[in-house]
C-alpha cells in the first residue's frame, strides 16, 4: 500500500531535523571505535582532508557555509557561466590536439576526428614538434574552415604561421567575419617554458589586427598549463595566469586598444585534473577573479573569460597507461560542469608519445559520451548551489586572488619570472606534493598502488618536444616520476640479466594472519618493479632459510600478525640472516626485533625504501 503525503505535507515532516551537534556526536562514536577520542569540532577536523593553497575541504557542509553571491549565468561575476545558456546550448568545444610533423599524415588524422565527433583543432605549426608552415596548407586540405575552427601554437614561428592560416582563411573564401579561433600567442607562456625573454609586440600587433579584421578570431592565449605542469597548485595557476592577463591587458590598452577590446582577444587555457571538484571550482573561480579584473579595469561587461581546459598531462601515467583514460573522463567531467567553453581531452598515451587512431578515437568520445549519453551538457551550471562546491570556489578564489596581489606587489609576472620567484614558488609546492606522492598519501592506480612490474610496456612513436633543448624555463613534472625512475632501473635489470630484482615474503601463519599485510608488501615492492616471491604460502624458523635460497632473493619482508611477530620475528629473521638474506624488512609499525633491519608501512617513504633496496641489490 502506497501512503500519499496530505496537500501541503512534506514527506519529511515527521522527521525531525537533526542539528549539527548531533551529527558531531555521531561523529565521536564512530571514531572513538576507531582510537580517536575527539570531541566536538575536533571530531570533524579529524574526518577533514587537507588540500594545497591552504584549503581544507570538511565532512559536511551545511546552507550556513556562507559565499558570495555568484550571479546568473551570462552575467557578472560570471561565476556561473559566461553565457546565458551556459553548456546547454550544444555542450562545449570538442578541441583535439595534434603535433604531428607530416602534413599527410596530419591531415588524415584531422579529418578522422572532425568526421567523428571533434569540433575545434588545436595545431602545433613550425619548429620541431609541429607541422611545417609551408605544410599547413595540405594539412587543411579538405577541412571546411568556416565551420571548424583552428587553434594554433606555433612557439617557433608566430608570425609565419599567423599569416599563413589567414592566407588559407581568404584563399578558400572565409568571409572575415566567419573565421574562428585562436592564434596562440602567448610571449609570456613561451618564456616561462624557455627562459627565453618575452617580446610582447608581435602578439600586439595581431591582437590589433584581429580585433580590426576578424572578430571571430582571438589573437593571444593565457596559458596556465606552464605553471600547472611545473608542479603549481590550482591557486597558483590561477593566480600566475590572472598576472599574465593583466601584463597582456596593460600591453593592448598602452597600444591604443579599448579595455573591451583588449579582454576581447584573451582565451585562457587551464588544466582540468581527475580531482572533479577542485576542476569545477578552478573554472568558477577563474571566471569570477577574471570578472574582477575587468571591473578593477573599467569595463566589467567585458569580464566574460573564455576558457580552453585541457585534462592535466601532470596527472598522466606511462605505467598502466589504460589508467588514463579513468582520469581524463573524471577531468573532463569536471571541465564541463565548470563551465569550460572548449575541452581537449589528451589521449591515454599522450606521456608515451605520439598517440594512435585508438587513443585519439577514447578521447574524443569521452566528450562525446558526456554530453551525448550522461546528457551532462543539459543542465545549466550543474553545481550551482552546492554548498561544497560554492564555498569551495570562494577559498579558492580568495587563495589565488592573494597570490596574484603578491606578484603584482613583487612587479608583476614578467619580473616574478625574471628574478626566479616563480619558479622558487612553484618548485616549493612540487616538493611538498612529492612527498604526499613518495609516502602514497596521494596514491596514483597502477604505478604506486595495484602495479603490474610484469605487464609488457605500451611503446608509442617518439613525441616531437617543441621545448627540447630550451636554455631555461619551469621545468616539466609528472606524478609519477619518482616512481617511474625506479621502474626503469627493473627494466634495465630485467633486460641485463633476464629476470626482475626479487624480494622473499617470509609470511607467518595462517592466511587470516598474514594475507592483508602480503598484500600490502607485494603492493609496495611492486611499485619499485621488484618481483616478490610468496612461495611457499607459510613459512618458520625451520623452513625460511631453504625457501629463500629457492626464491633466489636476497632481500626479505616479515609478514604477519602484531601478535605472530612477538612469536616467530626474530628467530625466522635470524634464520633468513643465516641463510644469506642481506636485508630484512618486517611489514608493520616500527618495534624492536633483532635480526629485522628496517619497518614498511602504511605512509612510509615507499621510494626512499625502495631506491635504498634497488641500490643494495645493486641494481644500477
Amino acid at each position: 500500500m502506497t501512503v500519499q503525503p496530505a496537500d501541503g505535507l512534506s514527506p519529511a515532516a515527521a522527521f525531525p531535523d537533526p542539528s549539527h551537534d548531533q551529527w558531531q556526536s555521531l561523529v565521536e562514536g564512530v571514531l572513538r571505535k576507531s582510537g580517536k577520542e575527539v570531541s566536538g569540532s575536533a571530531a570533524e577536523e579529524a574526518l577533514s582532508t587537507t588540500l594545497e593553497d591552504g584549503l581544507t575541504t570538511r565532512p559536511l557542509y551545511t546552507a550556513s557555509d556562507e559565499s558570495p553571491d555568484t550571479g546568473f549565468p551570462g552575467f557578472a561575476p560570471f561565476t556561473r557561466g559566461s553565457r546565458a545558456e551556459g553548456n546547454a546550448a550544444g555542450g562545449w568545444d570538442v578541441r583535439q590536439r595534434h603535433a604531428l610533423t607530416d602534413p599527410a599524415r596530419l591531415g588524415e588524422a584531422l579529418l578522422g576526428d572532425l568526421e567523428n565527433g571533434v569540433t575545434s583543432l588545436w595545431l602545433t605549426v613550425g619548429g620541431p614538434a609541429g607541422v611545417p608552415v609551408d605544410g599547413l596548407a595540405r594539412a587543411l586540405e579538405g577541412v571546411y574552415l568556416d565551420l571548424a575552427p583552428v587553434a594554433l601554437d606555433a612557439p617557433a614561428d608566430l608570425d609565419a604561421a599567423a599569416t599563413e592560416l589567414l592566407r588559407l582563411y581568404e584563399e578558400r573564401g572565409v568571409a572575415r567575419n566567419e573565421a574562428r579561433g585562436t592564434l596562440g600567442a602567448d610571449p609570456l607562456g613561451h618564456e616561462a617554458r624557455t627562459g627565453v625573454m618575452a617580446d610582447l609586440a608581435p602578439a600586439v600587433r595581431w591582437a590589433k589586427r584581429c580585433d580590426a579584421e576578424y572578430p571571430g578570431l582571438r589573437a593571444i592565449v593565457v596559458d596556465g598549463l606552464p605553471y600547472h605542469e611545473a608542479g603549481g597548485s590550482a591557486g597558483e595557476e590561477l593566480g600566475l595566469s590572472l598576472a599574465t592577463g593583466v601584463a597582456y591587458l596593460r600591453a593592448l590598452t598602452a597600444a591604443g586598444m579599448s579595455v573591451e577590446a583588449a579582454c576581447g582577444q584573451l582565451e585562457f587555457r587551464y588544466a582540468a585534473t581527475a580531482d572533479q571538484f577542485l576542476t569545477i571550482a578552478k573554472l568558477r573561480a577563474a571566471r569570477r577573479l577574471w570578472a574582477r579584473v575587468a571591473e578593477a579595469s573599467g569595463a566589467p561587461a567585458a569580464g566574460a573569460q573564455r576558457q580552453h581546459a585541457v585534462t592535466s598531462p601532470v596527472m598522466m601515467t606511462r605505467r598502466d597507461p589504460w589508467v588514463n583514460m579513468l582520469r581524463t573522463t573524471l577531468a573532463t567531467l569536471g571541465a564541463g560542469v565548470g563551465g569550460a567553453d572548449s575541452v581537449t581531452v589528451l589521449p591515454f598515451d599522450h606521456a608515451l608519445g605520439l598517440p594512435d587512431a585508438f587513443a585519439r578515437r577514447i578521447a574524443r568520445n569521452t566528450s562525446t559520451i558526456l554530453m551525448e549519453e550522461s546528457h551532462l551538457a543539459r543542465v545549466i551550471d550543474p553545481a550551482g548551489g552546492s554548498w561544497y562546491v560554492e564555498r569551495l570556489t570562494d577559498e579558492l578564489a580568495a587563495a589565488a586572488w592573494a597570490f596574484f596581489q603578491e606578484t603584482e606587489r613583487a612587479g608583476g609576472l614578467p619580473a616574478t619570472l625574471r628574478s626566479g620567484t616563480v619558479a622558487e614558488r612553484l618548485a616549493a609546492t612540487w616538493a611538498a606534493r612529492s612527498a604526499k606522492l613518495a609516502r602514497r598519501k596521494e596514491p596514483i592506480t597502477g604505478v604506486s598502488e595495484f602495479p603490474m612490474p610484469g605487464e609488457r610496456p605500451v611503446e608509442r612513436e617518439p613525441a616531437p618536444d617543441a621545448y627540447a633543448g630550451a636554455p631555461g624555463g619551469l621545468p616539466r613534472v609528472r606524478r609519477d616520476e619518482a616512481f617511474e625512475a625506479l621502474r626503469a632501473r627493473s627494466d634495465a635489470h630485467l633486460a641485463a640479466t633476464g629476470s626482475r630484482p626479487k624480494v622473499f615474503v617470509a609470511a607467518l601463519g595462517p592466511a587470516a594472519a598474514h594475507t592483508a599485510r602480503v598484500s600490502f608488501a607485494v603492493n609496495l615492492f611492486g611499485a619499485g618493479g621488484i618481483e616478490a616471491v610468496h612461495d611457499p604460502v607459510s613459512v618458520d624458523a625451520h623452513t625460511a632459510a631453504g625457501a629463500l635460497a629457492a626464491s633466489g632473493a636476497s632481500v626479505a619482508v616479515l609478514c604477519s600478525s602484531d601478535a605472530l611477530y612477538a612469536e616467530q620475528a626474530e628467530l625466522v629473521a635470524g634464520a633468513l640472516k643465516s641463510a644469506g638474506a642481506a636485508q630484512v624488512f618486517l611489514a608493520g609499525r616500527p618495534g624492536e626485533y633483532a635480526d629485522v633491519d628496517a619497518h614498511v608501512f602504511a605512509g612510509c617513504d615507499a621510494v626512499a625504501v625502495l631506491t635504498s633496496v634497488l641500490d643494495r641489490m645493486g641494481v644500477a
